[in-house]
């Protein structure tokens, strides 16, 4: 199944992995490490990053909020309180 990521782009779900906010360090440095890598694939449009969805094989950055993403995945969001 196909999941909008926004602005036109789609994902296999089948292919991801997890699905993570971009503020925290660690998760820029995966961002980082891939574009490096050559294993990024921006579909931000030129917009901000609010999304790291990393599959089994590239990371992907998404303009959309992850909350967003994961409600378009179907999949259940845990808040930790």
């Amino acid at each position: 199944m196909l999941i909008n990521i926004g602005y036109g782009n789609v994902v296999n779900s089948d292919k991801i992995v997890a699905i993570i906010n971009s503020d925290s360090a660690p998760a820029k440095r995966i961002a980082q490490g891939a574009k490096d890598a050559g294993m990024a694939i921006d579909a931000t449009q030129g917009r901000k990053t609010k999304a790291i969805i990393v599959t089994d094989a590239h990371v992907i950055l998404s303009a959309l909020l992850p909350e967003t993403i994961a409600g378009r995945f179907g999949g259940t969001i845990q808040n930790e309180s």
